[in-house]
């Protein structure tokens, strides 16, 4: 069988795989390697889709800063449209939540200045159907925006293709070895050989890597449930923020004509295409109804999708030290589309051996920050 040689192989076709194949392109000759039979199928395309600078840790956090610039404004021929969109995220919390509440506002405004404390009655006004009896505070993030999600990830395929880049898909990889400058994967679609290779394999990065001989990072796969739901008759939603519980035991936000819903839940599973639990559903509609007067009647559609994570909940970026040329980029968590364009410049630099960005260095983030290194003994 022939093979063909690439500068870099990127496996896995999903936001993050994508924005590092965007990034490398300028360095190299990048293929990006899908299993599925288009990219984007398992976690990228079910998500939330909301652009956040006050979730996740200080890590992520200076990461999604370090994203917003390109989103607003992306280079000339990345998309045709907007990225972003107005949104705004409202956290809330009933009266025995309020020492989280304040731990979360004093977290958040950290990094996001703009963020402000709403009492209950200007929370109820900025989302009629809150319940009056649940909710005793909220802070509110009015730079929040929605994500376009299709189109972020279409942009860094385009881009990629672009600068001469290639996508395959039915490509399973079945085989993985080499090393030294020289890795070789072998799947259904044919053969491939790059002196690098990034593993952005999402819920199956620790299974490529032991395809390959090399030591898992303890990645922990984790079910996300979503569903839509009619808003009542006499509201108008359209305009509504997304609506986060301070515990993440539930959110709900405007989609499409309907309601966006979840339990907020991280049920460890292993790698699969995941189907969503009807206890889930339950449980996400069941907390909405006591926050909110609304009364769910009927669930127009449900999903679910994984959501992987490393132990500090820290994504990971950079090259494995027992296996020269084999580079990590996994634990995107429910992180990974608002984090890309910082990502995409972070994989890009360290790949090729060149300065961690001084922007997002001057936020705090660091190389160590993401280092596989920091997860092995």
């Amino acid at each position: 069988m022939v093979v063909e040689d690439f500068d870099f192989l990127v496996i896995g076709g999903g936001v993050a795989g994508c924005a590092a194949a965007y990034g490398l392109t300028a360095h190299g000759r990048v293929c990006v390697l899908e299993r599925e039979s288009s990219p984007g199928y398992h976690s990228t395309g079910r998500s939330a889709a909301l652009h956040t600078e006050t979730y996740g840790n200080a890590a992520i956090r200076a990461l999604t800063v370090g994203s917003r610039a390109f989103l607003l404004d992306p280079p000339d021929g990345f998309t045709d449209h907007a990225l972003l969109s107005p949104r705004g995220a409202m956290t809330i919390g009933h009266a025995d939540q309020g020492e989280l509440l304040d731990r979360a506002y004093d977290d958040s405004v950290r990094f996001v200045p703009s963020v402000r404390r709403l009492s209950p009655a200007q929370a109820i006004e900025r989302v009629p159907v809150l319940n009056p009896h649940y909710v005793a505070g909220a802070m509110f993030e009015p730079d929040a925006m929605d994500m376009d999600v299709n189109a972020i990830h279409q942009g860094y395929l385009k881009g990629h293709r672009a600068g001469g880049g290639r996508l395959v898909v039915n490509a399973e990889i079945k085989g993985l070895s080499g090393g030294a400058g020289s890795w070789r994967a072998v799947t259904p679609a044919g053969e491939f050989r790059a002196p690098v290779i990034v593993n952005a394999a999402g819920a199956w990065c620790d299974e490529i890597a032991e395809l390959a001989g090399i030591a898992p990072i303890g990645l922990t796969p984790k079910r996300r449930t979503a569903f839509t739901f009619a808003a009542p008759e006499d509201t108008e939603p359209a305009d509504w923020p997304m609506v986060i519980d301070v515990a993440e035991k539930f959110y709900f936000k405007p989609e499409s004509g309907l309601l966006l819903g979840s339990p907020a839940d991280e049920t460890p599973i292993d790698p699969q295409d995941v189907q969503p639990e009807e206890l889930d559903v339950a449980l996400g509609a069941d907390r909405i109804q006591k926050a909110t007067v609304m009364e769910i009647r009927r669930i127009e559609r449900k999903w679910a999708g994984l959501r992987s994570f490393v132990t500090d909940k820290t994504l990971v970026a950079g090259f494995d030290a027992q296996a020269p040329g084999f580079f990590w980029l996994a634990g995107q968590g429910g992180y990974g589309i608002m984090t890309s364009p910082a990502m995409s410049r972070v994989v890009a630099a360290l790949a090729t051996g060149q300065p961690f960005p001084d922007d997002l260095a001057a936020l705090g983030v660091t190389a160590d920050d993401l280092s596989p290194g920091r997860l092995r003994p």
